[in-house]
This record gives structure tokens, sequence and C-alpha cells, in this order.
């Protein structure tokens, strides 16, 4: 086998935009990310509300102009 093929893995603090923060390990030396497993409403049961409703006026507004 081929000697340093693989890249140089460390051990990184990934940080969430919710606040919470764990230790992986990757490639990088730091992480950011905006969902992790305290957060995610598939791991947490909660839904979080998206405005959509601002997104869904505006495409009717634009494509519904002759109703």
């Amino acid at each position: 086998m081929k000697k340093n093929l693989h890249p140089k893995t460390n051990a990184v603090k990934a940080y969430c935009t919710c606040g919470n923060d764990f230790t992986t390990t990757s490639t990088s030396k730091e992480i950011k990310v905006t969902l992790c497993s305290q957060c995610h409403p598939y791991f947490t049961g909660s839904q979080k509300h998206v405005d959509t409703a601002g997104r869904i006026e505006k495409f009717n507004l634009k494509y519904n102009k002759n109703k």
C-alpha cells in the first residue's frame, strides 16, 4: 500500500448555531454547523416555524397577475 495516502485527521470542535459544541474527527481545523442533534427537529421532536408565507405570497403575486 502507498504511504501517506490519506490526509491527516484531527480531533476538532464542531460549533452549532444553537450554542452546542461537540468533538469529532475531521481533516479541517474547525467546523461550524447550522443544525446538530440538540436542535434538529428529527431528534428533538419539535417543529421550528419557517416563514414560507412571504415566499408563497410573492410567488402568487408574480405568477397570478391575470386572475
